[in-house]
């Protein structure tokens, strides 16, 4: 099985696209899960979910950001992992009950499955990253045991136990997959492809964006149109426009045109898209549940669930852009550090305004992050 290429090999391929639908299922489901069990135990297992399908999906954009997708194992292979990911999405909803063993197995069998797979299909032409592979297996089946075991024993322990098992798999990067016997991989000998790496996890972020418009929409559909509707309308519609233009007017291309140019491409890619992309992910989930709260109840006292969805959302998602950012360019952000301050200040007003008007508020710092952002940037160039 060939590699990809430089140059006209380094675009998405279609069957990657439709890799990512099962995702948009994966997601709905995610924000369903934190809207309806939104407490601190709620979130815990909700940030859980997210992390592991977060951690499913870019482990396959690393896959395929060395075998190239045209070919038919590499498409069959893909296929499979679309219908381990349908599994783990069902079992999303009740991944802490009933659905505990069906979420594990299928989370175990597609990274391990993967692993093994890019193993095979490396060890003949590229036998430092089958290598690489082959460490990384060993490490999934470690934490593969953890994610079983969890769900077979079940009740308060499942959650430390799934949570030990994420930990390993999220350090295991950053220790270079060290594998006595094996070693440890050499990030700096990675062979990244930045356009293609940027790409996938920009249209990734497009998909969590169109959740937000999914539940705005589907929310709205359901009310009775009216002018505050109109407005909450348009405040939603607007936070979600405006977290694009944040995240892709200035940060996208630079993140790819930094791994192209690096000398030390494998490091950056994996400080960038494994990792920082994580709370932008997070972030915009957080305000499409934000988004569902209000528009269910815009009026009366604010909850804490609510005014922590509002202000919280917002804020994750600035902090991600701003790990992006400064991973690319010297430097911090200062107009999202600037708004994560406002966001913070804003936080007490949740004791004497409406819901409706709190998500007004966000909406508004989000905008002038974009705008003072945009005018910093356009007066340097």
């Amino acid at each position: 099985m060939r590699e990809r290429r430089e140059g006209e090999d380094d675009k998405v391929a279609f069957p990657e696209l439709f890799f990512d639908l099962v995702f948009v299922f994966s997601l709905i489901q995610l924000s369903h899960t934190l809207a309806g069990h939104y407490s601190l135990m709620g979130a815990l297992e909700a940030l859980l979910m997210i992390l592991a399908v977060w951690w499913v999906w870019i482990f396959t954009t690393w896959v395929t950001n060395w075998l190239d997708p045209d070919r038919m194992p590499v498409r069959a292979m893909l296929f499979a992992l679309m219908f381990g990911a349908l599994l783990l999405s069902t079992a999303i909803n009740d991944a802490f009950g009933d659905k505990a063993l069906l979420f594990a197995i299928s989370y175990v069998a597609m990274q391990v499955g993967r692993s093994l797979f890019t193993v095979y299909a490396m060890h003949g032409h590229s036998p430092d990253n089958a290598r690489d592979f082959l460490r990384i297996t060993c490490w999934l089946i470690l934490s593969g045991v953890f994610w079983i075991a969890g769900a077979l024993i079940g009740g308060e322990a499942q959650l430390f136990i799934w949570i030990a098992a994420l930990t390993i798999e999220y350090v295991s990067p950053a220790v270079g997959f060290r594998v006595p016997g094996l070693g440890r991989s050499e990030f700096d000998d990675w062979d990244v492809l930045g356009a293609h790496m940027a790409e996938r996890c920009a249209l990734f972020v497009l998909i969590c964006l169109g959740e937000t418009i999914l539940v705005t929409g589907r929310t709205l559909a359901e009310m009775e149109v009216t002018p505050l509707v109109f407005v909450l309308a348009v405040s939603s519609f607007g936070s979600t426009v405006t977290m694009w233009w944040i995240y892709f007017r200035f940060g996208q291309e630079r993140a790819a045109a930094q791994i192209e140019s690096d000398e030390s491409p494998g490091e950056v890619a994996r400080t960038i898209f494994t990792y920082a992309h994580i709370p932008v992910v997070a972030g915009i989930i957080l305000c499409a549940v934000a988004d569902e709260f209000v528009l269910a109840h815009p009026h009366g006292a604010i909850d804490l669930k609510t005014a922590s969805a509002i202000i919280g959302g917002p804020i994750v998602f600035l902090a991600g852009n701003v790990w992006i950012k400064s991973s690319v360019a010297p430097g911090l952000s200062v107009s999202h550090l600037a708004g994560i301050g406002l966001l913070v200040l804003a936080a007490p007003l949740a004791f004497v305004v409406e819901p409706h008007v709190l998500l007004i508020i966000s909406f508004i710092i989000l905008v002038i992050v974009a705008v003072w952002e945009y005018l910093t940037l356009k007066s340097v160039r």
